[in-house]
């Protein structure tokens, strides 16, 4: 008797206890998916906004290169014009204000020949050698400056041309594989249904191309301009030498200017002969 009680108390328990519905074991199964859903938005936004900086990384560097390039065209041509228009070499040497690669390149050609004749005390390797081997290496190593100046920034643009489509793939792979199992949770394969996210999954390659190109044109059309102004500081690095071996690689010291007193240059006097034999001073008969 006692235990027929027991049982009876036992089933009227469980009939007293919540049952558990359809819709919220619908909704345990569906957690995992809503969150895989969320990373899977998250990680093609971050790859989007990675490729929006490519882009305007390229965009900069474009830019700057390309102001870059008209400048040294512009100062090249502008002193290229004044130093061949010099009456000779020291003429040359003399002129003043001078910007760009060839400007920069003549100044240290200029500098080392008057340094080579007397005009420094310094004894060291970086003075040892006859002056024309001097004079070589001197403007090998200012033209090596000026090549890393060129080159400068170029490295990136080919970086961003080379994995920009790759990382708007994983963007893309990422996204498929999200809108694929958003797809199977549904149930409805329809075209309707499958459109949409891969659609928008495959956006993030288009952007990637779209960053690679102007980056990869940019690298290209740089490289080659870089390779003209080499050649050209290349022959006038030349032609510097062969003027300097004409002149013996001697060059004078410019002209120290006349000291002055109270902002007027002080003249020396002026010793004139006359045909008396009188000897005159600033025009005063002594």
């Amino acid at each position: 008797m006692t235990e027929t009680t027991s049982a009876a108390t036992g089933i009227s328990q469980a009939a007293n206890q919540t049952p558990v519905s359809g819709a919220d074991i619908a909704g345990a199964a569906s957690a995992a998916p809503a969150g895989h859903e969320i990373t899977s938005a998250l990680i093609v936004d971050a790859t989007l906004w990675i490729l929006i900086g490519f882009s305007v990384v390229t965009w900069a560097l474009i830019l700057i290169k390309g102001i870059q390039h008209l400048r040294i065209a512009h100062h090249n041509r502008v002193y290229g014009k004044k130093f061949w228009g010099a009456q000779d070499f020291q003429a040359a040497a003399a002129l003043e204000g001078n910007k760009g690669p060839a400007a920069r390149v003549a100044d240290i050609g200029f500098t080392t020949l008057i340094e080579a004749d007397g005009g420094t005390t310094t004894h060291d390797l970086e003075h040892t050698g006859d002056r024309q081997e001097l004079l070589d290496r001197r403007l090998r190593q200012q033209m090596q400056k000026e090549r890393g100046a060129l080159e400068s920034g170029l490295a990136i643009l080919a970086t961003i041309g080379s994995i920009s489509p790759f990382v708007g793939l994983f963007g893309t792979v990422w996204g498929i594989m999200g809108a694929l199992t958003s797809i199977s949770k549904s149930g409805s394969a329809s075209l309707e249904v499958v459109a949409g996210p891969i659609g928008e999954a495959l956006v993030a390659t288009a952007v990637g191309i779209a960053v690679a190109v102007p980056a990869v044109i940019g690298y290209n059309f740089f490289i080659r301009r870089n390779k003209v102004i080499w050649a050209f500081l290349d022959d006038f690095a030349i032609d510097f030498v062969h003027l300097a071996l004409k002149t013996s690689f001697l060059i004078s010291r410019p002209a120290a200017p006349a000291p002055r007193v109270g902002g007027n240059a002080v003249k020396k006097p002026v010793l004139k002969t006359s045909g008396h034999e009188d000897l005159q001073v600033e025009g005063v008969q002594i």
